[in-house]
């Protein structure tokens, strides 16, 4: 059963689209999905589904700026001024806090997908404790710091002149401009997104991924990739959290694969446990959204399987 409600945003003025799917009978887990840049909570509506089939509860909100969780067209790619990232994860924060009250006994995961892997890698430095496993998909490559500082830069020129709800098109090549290159001949925007037709086409015909980010939505996802990259950052996350970190080997946002790579070294350094990776040959950004997404389910009910048994 799938069911839509709002919850109030830390911004103090948004109140925060969510889905909820429900499995008919006893829930044996919950999965709360953190999704992407310019995108929304209802494009997992596929793989929601196939979860409920085997008793998992599986819930998502609109990120601020995302889908339904906007005040007006304007705010599209847009978090808050003063305290964006914060609002964001706060409000990831709140939805998990609300499930756990209804499903107190049950293990607890999150996923995130892109921009939602980034999110919950602050997400798990700050409140990892109490999760059953968290799962990084399509993950983002670290940056160097002087670029994501330039990058900051930039965005506070620009708002300066023009406002935060300036979309600059300097700004977003340098972010995901590059993401098409290897994809020759493109046939849309986006061919780097999955190598599914239907899927692509669909997602380059969608009004809510079609849209520009703000250089305030820019400036705090900078901000956010700067502080989950620090040493000190990793080293947060609880040593006896499970992570799975699967991407595409053909996803440009994780570097081919060697981006991911060295993200998941970098955990394993740290002295985290139980920290595994898997790149599937051949898909790209969106592996839910792949040709062999049913496969991609399987792995990932086997994974959480695993894991809540262990509870």
């Amino acid at each position: 059963m799938r069911d839509e409600f709002y919850f109030p945003s830390k911004d103090g003025n948004t109140e925060i689209h969510t889905i909820e799917w429900k499995p008919e009978g006893e829930v044996k887990a919950v999965l709360q999905i953190s999704h992407g840049m310019v995108e929304y909570i209802g494009r997992y509506e596929e793989f929601a589904q196939f979860l409920c089939g085997y008793g998992y509860y599986v819930v998502g909100n609109d990120h601020l700026g995302h889908g339904k969780s906007i005040q007006s067209r304007s705010e599209y790619g847009f978090f808050n001024e003063k305290y964006g990232n914060a609002c964001v994860l706060g409000d990831m924060h709140t939805l998990r806090q609300r499930i756990q009250k209804k499903y107190p006994d049950v293990p607890y995961f999150m996923l995130g997908h892109s921009m939602g892997s980034s999110l919950l890698r602050q997400y798990i430095q700050m409140y990892g404790h109490g999760l059953d496993g968290a799962v990084l998909m399509g993950t983002v490559a670290d940056q160097r710091k002087a670029l994501l500082l330039l990058g900051k830069r930039l965005c506070r020129l620009m708002a300066a002149v023009r406002g935060w709800h300036y979309r600059s098109k300097l700004v977003d090549q340098m972010a995901i401009g590059g993401y098409n290159k290897k994809f020759k001949p493109a046939h849309t925007r986006a061919d780097w997104i999955t190598s599914d037709r239907t899927h692509l086409e669909a997602y380059v015909s969608d009004p809510l991924c079609s849209f520009m980010f703000t250089v305030n939505a820019y400036y705090n996802m900078f901000s956010g990739m700067i502080s989950m990259q620090r040493k000190e950052s990793v080293y947060m996350i609880p040593k006896d959290l499970p992570i799975l970190f699967v991407s595409g080997a053909d996803d440009p946002v994780g570097e081919f694969g060697k981006g991911v790579r060295k993200i998941y070294e970098k955990y394993r350094a740290a002295g985290i446990h139980d920290v595994m990776l898997r790149l599937y040959t051949g898909d790209r950004h969106e592996i839910l959204n792949e040709t062999d997404r049913q496969q991609v389910y399987e792995d990932l009910l086997e994974w959480f399987e695993e894991h809540r048994t262990k509870k």
